[in-house]
């Protein structure tokens, strides 16, 4: 919620055993599902118990129990200690989000997808694959009654698009604008810029690293290649410069963050390093793989590489294949890594650099055994010198290529009187959506 990462929600308190062992959570009276079941503590179990997201691995290790004291109460238990439990459940993952068990098991894991049931401000209307998505105000809402009453999703692929309808009227907020047509959008009477810096960084892995034959076992061509791209000209270009250069995977707002060092534009050195390393004319990195919504990061990316003699074969993937075949470990050579995942710096160190994490392709002794010490360390003090140890680690050894803390650039029509965008930190879309206005209404 605006001004509160953690603020109360279907939950209107909860507290944390002195042993860190139990979290008890009271649930907020009167709330109602959008289909008249009240939101229990059953509601709660079951949801935690369903969930199958990326941490369902993480959370079935570490979770001993959850018990229902009353209807209106939830407690859960842990095998150990847990300092980012809460992190875990309500924040990095969509552990925390309550579906109606009595409804899910009348109409089946199918029929849920088909007609969604949730107990947030907008209820869903249909949902048209490719096309639209429509939801309609709850005026049960808990928090507040939805000032924009409907709201129409639109699937429109393409930017240029995008703006168009944007210019028309046929839509009041345009997402991800970026480059020439960003710049047509802030030129155009009554239209407004929305840039907004979330938390999604983006970064090179080196997944061969680990490969005592692969070139970029060498430290030295990693950081060759760190050195090759120019990314404050990348930025400009394509975000108008709204994105920053943090140099890490972790957004700078996350708790236990390290600022790293900045690698400078130097390619002349980059080369030198390349050849030193023995690759004087270069080398053959085979395929980069990416998400195709960012194939506007990759393709500078790859030609700046490839002018100090990297060679890369650009592969873009719709986003679902991108990620599946990235957790599977199925890809070589270069990987274009991007999260938007709420948390901390150790749940993203978690995710992409220590042993046994979804997206991790190899890791390091020291750090793994740095990240297992920390993860039950409840001194937040001690617990953030081991993070900022592992982040050093993670820069000394040059693990990845960062590129930026991403902007979204949007498009704003002059119906709009608050679109969200910026409303809570980090987020980089339209939230919370009851908060939305339109004006004169």
């Amino acid at each position: 919620m605006p001004g509160n990462p953690m603020a109360p929600s279907l939950a209107e308190s909860w507290s944390a055993s002195p042993d860190g062992l139990a979290y008890e959570f009271v649930l907020r009276k009167g709330v109602k599902f959008h289909n008249g079941d009240p939101v229990t503590a059953e509601d709660v179990k079951f949801s935690l118990e369903r969930y199958r997201g990326a941490a369902h691995k993480t959370l079935k290790e570490r979770v001993a129990a959850i018990e229902m004291p009353d209807p209106g109460r939830v407690r859960i238990r842990l095998k150990q200690p847990w300092p980012d439990f809460m992190t875990f459940y309500t924040d990095a993952t969509g552990a925390g989000w309550i579906v109606p068990k009595k409804y899910v098991e009348k109409v089946g894991d199918e029929g849920f997808k088909k007609a969604p049931v949730g107990a947030g401000p907008y209820k869903f209307i249909s949902f048209t694959p490719g096309v639209e998505l429509v939801l309609e105000a709850y005026e049960g809402y808990w928090r507040k009654t939805p000032s924009v009453k409907r709201l129409v999703f639109k699937a429109i692929p393409d930017e240029s698009t995008r703006l168009a309808a944007l210019k028309r009227g046929e839509v009041d907020i345009a997402i991800a604008v970026r480059g020439e047509l960003a710049e047509q959008l802030r030129r155009t009477p009554g239209l407004t810029l929305k840039p907004v810096v979330g938390q999604a960084t983006f970064w090179i892995s080196f997944t061969d690293q680990w490969d005592p034959k692969s070139p970029w076992h060498d430290r030295r061509v990693r950081l060759a290649a760190n050195l090759a791209i120019d990314r404050p000209a990348i930025n400009q270009a394509e975000l108008l410069g709204f994105a920053k250069v943090t140099w890490s995977i972790i957004p700078r707002n996350f708790e236990f963050y390290w600022q790293p060092p900045a690698y400078p534009f130097d390619p002349a050195r980059a080369k030198r390093l390349l050849a030193e390393a023995g690759y004087p004319n270069g080398f053959d990195a085979g395929e980069y793989f990416c998400d195709a919504a960012f194939t506007n990061i990759a393709e500078p990316a790859i030609n700046y590489l490839k002018a100090v003699g990297v060679q890369a074969k650009l592969r873009p993937l719709e986003r679902a294949a991108f990620f599946k075949g990235y957790s599977e470990k199925k890809y070589k050579g270069l990987i274009q890594g991007a999260s938007g995942a709420f948390g901390n710096a150790a749940t993203r160190i978690e995710a992409f650099v220590a042993a046994g994490g979804t997206y991790v392709y190899g890791s390091y002794p020291d750090i793994d055994g740095l990240f297992r010490e920390q993860a039950s360390e409840l001194d937040q003090k001690r617990r953030a010198a081991i993070l900022e140890r592992i982040q050093q680690l993670i820069h000394d050894k040059v693990m990845i290529a960062p590129i930026w803390l991403s902007a979204g650039l949007n498009g704003v029509g002059p119906r709009v009187e608050e679109s969200g965008y910026g409303l809570i930190a980090g987020y980089a879309f339209s939230a919370p959506y009851e908060d939305m206005k339109l004006k004169g209404k």
